[in-house]
């Protein structure tokens, strides 16, 4: 019978090829635990703080938008030249590394050199939007850790706060990812925070006759300035979100109806007319958004996936096996 149940999870990871040859139960047999072990790592880790969720959640994305989703992202190199060691990622918060070690380190307790990296992230990812608030989803897994980590590699690879929607489009569409999904997953920012320099144009010099980005509600646009004066400490960080900061919702679209999207590429979301309708659509019905959030979350995980013979099992998240 296990030798039929063998059988059977093996020409499911063949038919799973369409999908970047990833399957829900990939480790049914390997380590049939490990999302229950993953959640644990990550529920202690939220435990000692919050920042846990919105940098986990963050670092998922950065990973997936360079070379695929491989843990690429969490490679530490002595030399200051890996993929977090680029200018677009110095902003990712050392909490999402961390629950990523953390969890790994727990699953090779008890099933060593077995699931990957890659996969531990994306398991922690969806486990931080349960623990906020948030919807979840069966996470597709038999990813391999990547072979390639390079600072070099990263620029123009990540959305840039102030991008207009042809630029998030042309992006997104570069991962299979359509202007909906973009839009779903740009809910994210109803969670975490950014620090002032990355929107301090749209406050003081947005242009000649404008200092003020006319699209930023003028209340909003106060409280930020009263937030992040002019020259004030680059580590000072805003929440993305202002209402629910810490909860994950469809609040994030209620403030771009609002004129309070903190990035020019938020706000952008609505002042289009071509996304407008989907902004007012998931401002309204949280349903809808949980549904879009998931289904985008799902595409965005098979992103240049390495499967089968490619990459690695790294035993350690921080450095390639060799």
């Amino acid at each position: 019978m296990e030798r039929l149940n063998v059988l059977i999870l093996a020409i499911i990871v063949i038919l799973g090829g369409a999908e970047g040859q990833l399957v829900e139960n990939f480790y049914g047999f390997t380590c049939p635990n490990v999302e229950f072990i993953v959640q644990q790592a990550v529920s202690i880790k939220f435990s000692q703080t919050f920042v846990t969720i919105p940098a986990t959640l963050r670092l998922f994305f950065h990973d997936c938008f360079v070379e695929g989703c491989d843990a690429s992202v969490m490679i530490a190199s002595p030399n200051g030249d890996a993929e977090k060691d680029s200018k677009d990622n110095l902003s990712l918060a050392g909490d999402g590394f961390d629950t990523v070690v953390k969890a790994k380190q727990a699953v090779e307790a008890q099933c060593p050199g077995v699931v990957s990296c890659a996969d531990i992230l994306a398991i922690a990812t969806r486990d931080v939007v349960v623990l906020a608030g948030g919807p979840s989803y069966n996470v597709e897994l038999g990813r391999r850790d990547g072979l390639i980590s390079q600072a070099s590699r990263v620029a123009g690879k990540l959305p840039e706060p102030d991008f207009n929607l042809i630029q998030l489009n042309t992006m997104f569409a570069s991962h299979n990812l359509s202007q909906f999904d973009m839009i779903a997953l740009s809910g994210a920012h109803t969670l975490g925070f950014s620090h002032c320099d990355r929107f301090a144009n749209r406050l003081y010099s947005f242009t000649p006759s404008n200092p003020v980005d006319p699209s930023l509600d003028p209340e909003y646009a106060k409280e930020l300035k009263d937030m992040c004066p002019q020259n004030v400490d680059p580590s000072i960080a805003i929440n993305m979100d202002p209402a629910t900061p810490r909860t994950f919702d469809n609040e994030y679209y209620k403030n771009l109806v609002k004129g309070k999207g903190l990035f020019t590429s938020d706000q952008v979301l609505f002042t289009d007319e071509s996304s407008q309708g989907t902004v007012s659509d998931f401002a309204n019905n949280a349903f809808d958004f949980n549904g879009a959030f998931v289904t985008a979350m799902r595409k965005l995980g098979r992103v240049d996936v390495k499967t089968g013979d490619q990459g690695e099992i790294r035993l350690d998240c921080t450095r390639f096996n060799s």
